[in-house]
Order: structure tokens, then C-alpha cells, then sequence
């Protein structure tokens, strides 16, 4: 296992669509270890394949440090309820802004094993699928910013008043 370089935000991979994984490999196995190394020597959670140069519609997720999930072709199914909080990025360090997401997610994609898998997840959960899902996509949570980007300091100044 190793930890990858993080794309950052000007980096136009950043911007293009993923491709499908079309097939399980011991290669795909090796990156979305990766993938959580990396993420987790970030103190992440979450990672999609662009942020570490790959254009893989492949994202991994751990909002509560014993919960690994792995997406492979992700596709959102039904959202409902909003929720509106500060967001950050791995991609985009140092900062964070306030983004409206729902606050119900259902994801079907496949597992690190290709197995076919429905997840749900509500707060933060659906919150980093929301998230992860938009960067396959090319998306940043910056074009999603109600209001000003701020410095993560700032941001904790504000949330303490």
C-alpha cells in the first residue's frame, strides 16, 4: 500500500468526467487500498479516484473510522431533506464553505468485490457520497458554495458565535 499524490484544485483532472470500471483487477485492488491510505494519512473522509489522477468512477468513504465503504460506478438513486453546513476537501486544503446537500442518500454501485450494493446514508454519510459522486463527474463543492470560500480558522471562528 502506498499514499498518493492529491490532486489540487487547478488541476484539470479535476474537472473531467470519470470513465466505468469495467472490471475487477489486482490493480484496482491495489489503488483503492491506496485510496484509503491515502485518505486516511489526509484525514479524510473520503476520496474519489480523479483527486489521485485517476479518471475511475471509483470513491471511498469512512465518515466514522471503522466503516470503510468502497463505490465502484456509483450511481444516486433517491435523496430527500436538505442540509446545510460547512464543507471542505482534500482537494481544496485549508478551506471550507457552506453547501446545502440532501440529507438522505441511496447509492447503488458495486463493492470492492463487484458485488452489487445499495447504501444509504443520512448527515454526514450522505453528505461525502453527495460529495465524492460529484467529483466522477468533474465537480468541485466550490461551484456549490452558498457565499464565500473561507479559511478553515474562519470557519470555526464563525461556527463558535
Amino acid at each position: 500500500m502506498a499514499i498518493r499524490n492529491i490532486r489540487y484544485e487547478g488541476d484539470e483532472i479535476l474537472n473531467k468526467v470519470c470513465r466505468e470500471v469495467k472490471e475487477n483487477s489486482p490493480k484496482l485492488q491495489q489503488l483503492i487500498d491506496d485510496m484509503f491510505d491515502t485518505m486516511y494519512e489526509a484525514n479524510g473522509v473520503g476520496l474519489a479516484a480523479p483527486q489521485v489522477g485517476m479518471l475511475k468512477r471509483l470513491v471511498v468513504i469512512d465518515t466514522t473510522g471503522d466503516n470503510p465503504i468502497v463505490l465502484i460506478n456509483p450511481m444516486i438513486v433517491e435523496t430527500s431533506g436538505s442540509q446545510t453546513g460547512n464543507e471542505g476537501c482534500l482537494s481544496v486544503p485549508g478551506k471550507v464553505g457552506i453547501v446545502t446537500r440532501p440529507d438522505y442518500v441511496k447509492v447503488r454501485a458495486l463493492d470492492r468485490d463487484f458485488n452489487e450494493v445499495e447504501i444509504e446514508g443520512t448527515e454526514l454519510l450522505a453528505r461525502a457520497i453527495c460529495h465524492e459522486c460529484d467529483h466522477l463527474d468533474g465537480h468541485l463543492y466550490v461551484e456549490k458554495v452558498e457565499g464565500k470560500l473561507m479559511d478553515e480558522s474562519e470557519a470555526y471562528e464563525e461556527e463558535g458565535n
